[in-house]
């Protein structure tokens, strides 16, 4: 089988031996000592080169031509450790390899790789861009495995809401699905409300492209069944409840829950890992039109318990609400849904560090490790009980937008929690999928959050 289209993306890479130049990644105490060749210590210290974290110095040959570079890692490499991304964006074209760093080269080329990344698409021009060698001792299939997972859910972020339908989002589906040999099923417009997917069909009805529940299933049943749900909003107004339109700019951003679980399931299948798979996504547009459901409806929900609306702009939990009771039938052995929630994640942890719920402490502790391992962040949040009193509505079993304010993220969670009960494990990330400044490893815009992490788990540490 020929590689998907995302697996031969990540074209920064060279496995040809050939000509290369030099990069020599490199702390302070290696300028101060001395440990460098000749020439790039001598040219080091005539251009006051520290080796500060990010900092990068061309070495001139003899005769006055392009001989290499430092890279300057900063007295703590470890606290940055994807530092090798800046590479991909300053280096002048051309084939370059490393010749020294004090990091394993399955780190150097996926930091590298993570940096490597552009949204060219409306673009006219596209650079040239450097490529690094990548040496025998690295774990090549791997490495281009991640890198593929993570554009593919950068693209599909990055991608404006007119070109990032829900119908487009069930195409970019059905492609990772025709390569991997997977199969999809797709659950559309009214169709919903005949097989008893109501809280979908009410937030996307509005909509002129019909909501949908894309399914994709992959690998072989009597394997550990793991079911992934990921929110696809493919642009949120607010609905009723507009929002205003500072906070609409980021919108097509609001199925990066979907896109992280199709990065995340581009890694498993390629992987070939023995899991029995399934991917859920209720992909809508929450639009606003005559039909478009309004605060203070009460719909009953796929598991039979009635939501209050009390807030349209508090859709996302809705259509997972529909998602997780289908998915929870079927009784997974883990079941991970991932969506871009709430601002109080954002509030509480900020854009970088993604909190996670579940009631599971194995696999808590086992996350959090595969987090700090790969460096991909994670925090967990608590499922605190406590906080259930927030969820009773005044007509209804649950409102979907408790009042107050306090808790966001817990009571997001709590709600979601009460459509799940027969699965043996949940697990609950509320990411924020985007980016808001550039760093070396990734640039502004779309982020995979939690799926390297989410990977390395299933690989290791799923018991």
């Amino acid at each position: 089988m020929a590689p998907f289209q995302y697996i031969e993306r990540p074209t920064h890479f060279s496995t040809k031996g050939g000509k290369t130049l030099p990069i020599f990644a490199v702390t302070p105490a290696h300028v101060e000592t001395g440990t460098l060749e000749p020439l790039a210590l001598d040219w080091a210290k005539k251009a006051g080169f520290k080796a500060e974290a990010g900092a990068l110095l061309l070495i001139p040959t003899e005769d006055g031509h392009l001989g290499g570079a430092l890279l300057g890692l900063g007295s703590n490499p470890s606290e940055s450790p994807f530092l090798t991304g800046k590479l991909a964006r300053t280096l002048p074209a051309g084939d370059w390899h490393v010749e020294t760093a004090p990091l394993t080269a399955n780190r150097l080329l996926l930091g590298y790789g993570l940096g490597a990344y552009s949204f060219d698409r409306y673009r006219s021009e596209r650079p040239t861009e450097p490529k690094l060698l990548i040496p025998q001792d690295a774990d090549a299939a791997d490495i281009k495995r991640q890198l593929a997972g993570v554009y593919l859910a950068r693209d599909l972020i990055n991608t404006p809401a007119n070109d990032m339908s829900p119908a487009d989002i069930e195409a970019a589906v059905r492609r990772l699905a025709e390569h991997y040999k997977a199969e999809v099923t797709v659950t559309t417009g009214d169709e919903l409300l005949e097989k008893n997917f109501p809280l979908i069909h009410a937030v996307g009805r509005a909509s002129t492209v019909a909501p949908r529940l894309i399914e994709m299933r992959w690998g072989k049943k009597g394997h550990r069944k793991l079911t992934l749900v990921g929110k696809g909003v493919s642009f949120d107004t607010g609905g009723l409840d507009i929002k205003p339109s500072s906070s609409m700019l980021l919108m097509k951003k609001d199925m990066g829950g979907a896109a992280n679980v199709l990065g995340l399931a581009l890694m498993i299948m390629d992987a070939k890992l023995k899991i029995d798979l399934t991917v859920i996504i209720p992909a809508v547009e929450n639009s606003i039109a005559g039909n478009a459901f309004r605060p203070g409806d009460v719909y009953k929900s796929r598991k039979g318990l009635t939501v209050q609306i009390d807030n349209t702009d508090a859709e996302g939990r809705l259509i997972l609400a529909d998602a997780l009771a289908y998915a929870d039938a079927e009784n997974p052995d883990l079941l991970i849904d991932m969506a871009t929630l709430t601002g109080a994640a954002r509030v509480a942890l900020g854009p970088d560090l993604p909190p996670f719920f579940t009631d599971d402490e194995d696999l808590a502790d086992d996350l959090a490790d595969a987090s700090l391992e790969v460096d991909d962040p994670l925090w967990r949040l608590p499922l605190h009980k406590g906080y259930e009193r927030m969820l009773k509505a005044q007509i209804a079993d649950l409102t979907n937008a408790p009042a107050g304010g306090m808790a966001g993220a817990i009571t997001a969670a709590l709600f979601l929690k009460r459509f799940v009960s027969k699965e043996r494990t949940w697990l609950h990330l509320d990411i924020f999928g985007w980016s808001q400044s550039e760093r070396p490893h990734s640039p502004v815009g779309g982020e995979a959050q939690g799926i390297r992490a989410l990977y390395r788990y299933l690989q290791t540490g799923w018991k």
